[in-house]
């Protein structure tokens, strides 16, 4: 059996404070207890952001690379290490907190270096077809208050649905979802809420 690996996406901008980065740390730590041998690749998108798309990006995703700018070749360098480094993984974990509803800018700048027609998503017989398939996605939340689907403030989680979209376009089907939720100081759940999702991770690393 070939080796598996985990590719890790940290979001949040926050060190030792981070609670969606601990929770990581625990997933990883019982991924690799479970994968003797695993391969982790690790991008910290909260301290070192990807760059965001511009007009040189837009020309190297989009015209043949025959007559690509020098500025557009080394767009697509930067994109096609992204894009490569999903490809290679098995598994892809994401950690992240919601930030004002949503995914944070950074690792919605990494959505958009790995949107890649010809790479991640295509057109077939029946449209358009993502073509990163086979993998399974697992997402860390944190956030202060209750964004949890289910809970009365679940109509304003775009954070979920928008991942579910974005990462089933490009063929990732496979999706779970953990959320460490209430973690305002003060809150009575917030203690309870960081056990249950340290349990959730643990038993979800070795699933």
């Amino acid at each position: 059996m070939s080796t598996p690996t985990l590719l890790h996406l940290d979001a949040s901008p926050r060190a030792a404070r981070s609670h969606s980065r601990k929770l990581g740390h625990e997933f990883v730590t019982a991924w690799k207890t479970a994968h003797p041998g695993g391969r982790v690749v690790y991008r910290d998108l909260g301290h070192n952001p990807p760059p965001f798309v511009t007009e040189a990006w837009v020309e190297g995703a989009f015209t043949p690379p025959a007559g690509h700018s020098p500025a557009a070749q080394a767009e697509m360098r930067t994109s096609d290490q992204f894009v490569d480094e999903l490809l290679a993984a098995d598994e892809l974990l994401i950690t992240s907190p919601i930030y004002n509803l949503n995914v944070p800018a950074v690792l919605k700048a990494w959505i958009d270096q790995i949107v890649r027609v010809g790479r991640t998503f295509g057109f077939g017989a029946n449209g358009l077809e993502g073509l990163v398939k086979g993998k399974k996605a697992r997402v860390i939340v944190a956030s202060g208050s209750d964004f949890r689907p289910s809970s009365p403030m679940g109509g304003y989680n775009f954070f979920e649905p928008y991942l579910r979209g974005v990462l089933g376009f490009i063929g990732i089907t496979d999706v779970t979802f953990v959320y460490a939720h209430s973690l305002n100081d003060g809150n009575p759940q917030r203690e309870q809420s960081l056990a249950d999702a340290d349990t959730a991770v643990k038993t979800l690393a070795v699933a």
